[in-house]
């Protein structure tokens, strides 16, 4: 007699819309100077500014916010070349996202900095961490990423953290309720990173498992993790 075997479910990593309108940013004290330097745009007291904070704290969705009210043009720091320099600053403003040490063009850095003080450019820069934790071999780029004026976001307090979560999950188009939120609020690291990676491991192995995204469900993938 033939037997029958249940075929496992599979989980697609399928793409999902992050939304990053103004409608959309979860505003709180660990973020309020970084939306108060958007918002204060053209007033800035310096034509390039720093946006520093940890991986997924919303430095690209204030970039995204800023990028739509200022008509700026994007791109990485890791892609900027000298060759294309003048044509990322053709609109009047640029935003240059994930400045990382030792993963970027110096030259090319130096010449965007140049150029946006002459031109009159805003430029927008986003970091995880200072630039005086960069080792920079050209010494006048070192100084002049140094005077950058700078904005840090914060750790997340504890409304900003549930709110991440409910947000991260309708991003995904997830359906949880209070005792889910409440128990990864009380489990998780207090980081972006970290609610990010739940909610990632959440979404896929409620998927794979053909299981709700419930508190017992939450304590099972925690545990193992």
């Amino acid at each position: 007699m033939a037997v029958r075997v249940q075929p496992r479910q599979l989980a697609f990593a399928l793409p999902h819309a992050e939304s990053l309108t103004r409608d959309n940013f979860l505003e709180g004290p660990a973020n309020e100077a970084g939306l108060a330097l958007i918002d204060s745009w053209p007033d800035w007291p310096n034509r390039v500014m720093l946006l520093v904070g940890p991986e997924g704290s919303g430095k690209s969705h204030l970039a995204a916010i800023w990028a739509e009210e200022a008509g700026a043009r994007s791109t990485s720091a890791h892609a900027l070349n000298a060759a294309a320099v003048p044509g990322a600053l053709a609109t009047g403003a640029l935003v240059v996202e994930d400045l990382r040490p030792q993963d970027f063009d110096e030259r090319a850095m130096f010449h965007l900095l140049n150029l946006a003080r002459e031109d009159e450019v805003s430029v927008l820069i986003t970091a995880r961490l200072p630039p005086i934790a960069f080792e920079v071999e050209l010494r006048d780029l070192r100084s002049r990423l140094r005077a950058i004026p700078m904005v840090s976001l914060l750790p997340p307090d504890d409304l900003l953290f549930r709110g991440l979560i409910v947000k991260f999950c309708a991003d995904r188009q997830m359906s949880i309720d209070e005792t889910v939120v409440s128990y990864l609020t009380t489990r998780l690291e207090r980081s972006y990173a970290a609610v990010r990676q739940a909610i990632d491991l959440l979404d896929t192995e409620a998927l794979r498992l053909g299981r709700p995204v419930t508190r017992a469900l939450a304590a099972e993938l925690l545990r193992n993790a």
